[in-house]
């Protein structure tokens, strides 16, 4: 139960992980980011099922489409309601959310769909313990993709650069930091990493194009963490996962489906800020 949990946890983890990126950088809170999700899981089953690339293949087509598509996003409407407020870009992303549900349905159907990964029906015995292989797969992607994000954002002149223009966008302009295109990067990144928490969910919970409504649920995690805060983006996805797991088991019926939700609201009225956030002040 536990490992079932930190796997489900490990893709709220990842969405948040979305929402946070992009709320440090532009100060915007992306509603699709769950609805990238399903188009990162719609493009990799082209690319495996369709096309008949191999998995590993199918895997960076769909993380470099998704990329492309992050990049283009922002540089070509979202980059438009900078400044508007936050209501007005909250909005968008909804709308873009449910264009995203449209477009994948008119394009894929309606009917689920699943593709054959390598971990598909294997299992790791533990002693006593039974392990799926999916599970285990989840969790290795997840720490591996936070490792490969650590060392971007701490090692590299372009996530320095990333990391400057979240802080002060002005300071960065002025140190000759392209601020505009760090932003559609920031975004290429957001939805290059929504697309691995498809790939990565597809073989537990299959692809249709309502699995992009476990945004929802990653925003929670996100609030729960603290939402500038991305090392507890993934540290509130494991602990909303965990949750949700053992409620569903040692809980009235419907718990499950609500746990989340009831963490959010404790978190809100007990730390606004989350477990690792900041408390912002200014001096008027």
């Amino acid at each position: 139960m536990l490992l079932n949990g930190l796997a489900s946890g490990c893709i709220y983890g990842l969405v948040a992980l979305g929402f946070v990126l992009i709320y440090k950088a532009t100060e915007m809170v992306n509603f699709a980011q769950g609805d990238l999700m399903m188009l990162g899981a719609f493009v990799a089953f082209t690319a495996i099922e369709l096309l008949g690339y191999n998995y590993w293949v199918g895997f960076a087509v769909a993380i470099l489409v998704m990329a492309a598509f992050g990049y283009l996003l922002d540089a070509l409407i979202l980059r438009q309601v900078i400044g508007q407020p936050q209501f007005a870009v909250v909005m968008l992303t909804i709308g873009l959310g449910f264009i995203f549900r449209a477009g994948a349905s008119m394009t894929w159907g309606t009917e689920t769909r699943a593709f054959e990964t390598p971990f598909t029906g294997g299992v790791t015995r533990l002693g006593g313990l039974v392990i799926a292989n999916v599970s285990l797969s989840i969790i290795a992607g997840t720490a591996i993709l936070c490792a490969m994000l650590f060392a971007f954002f701490r090692y590299t002149r372009i996530g320095v650069a990333m990391q400057a223009a979240s802080q002060n966008q002005l300071a960065a302009y002025y140190m000759g930091i392209p601020v505009k295109m760090i932003f559609s990067l920031i975004w290429a990144i957001s939805a290059g990493v929504a697309a691995v928490a498809g790939l990565l969910l597809a073989p537990v919970a299959l692809i249709d194009v309502t699995m992009g409504l476990l945004g929802l649920k990653a925003f929670a995690a996100a609030v729960l963490g603290g939402f500038g805060s991305i090392p507890g983006a993934v540290i509130g996805g494991l602990v909303i996962g965990v949750i949700e797991q053992f409620s569903g088991v040692y809980l009235e019926e419907g718990f499950k489906d609500v746990a989340a939700y009831i963490v959010i609201l404790l978190v809100l009225f007990l730390r606004p800020q989350g477990l690792f956030g900041n408390i912002g002040r200014k001096r008027v």
